[in-house]
């Protein structure tokens, strides 16, 4: 099956179903560029968890602070 974001042809993709769409990938570095939504501050792509706020997704809390949002912390 060929990848959504490179079109290599690879015989052992990575399928993911994702807010009800499907998407077919060679790799995980392909699936990260598709789907891993990026920071509203530095614009980096968030792996993890990330954090939340209002919609918007912050790659730590500093990013979030940046935009408005103090009561973020990175630890508790």
């Amino acid at each position: 099956m060929e990848c959504q974001v490179c079109g290599n042809d690879y015989d052992k993709p990575l399928i993911i179903e994702y807010e009800g769409d499907e998407y077919v990938f060679d790799c995980f570095e392909c699936a990260v560029d598709e789907l891993a939504p990026d920071c509203g501050t530095c614009g980096v792509r968030i792996i993890g968890h990330g954090n939340e706020v209002d919609g918007e997704m912050y790659c730590c809390a500093n990013c979030a602070a940046q935009a408005g949002h103090g009561e973020i912390r990175d630890r508790a």
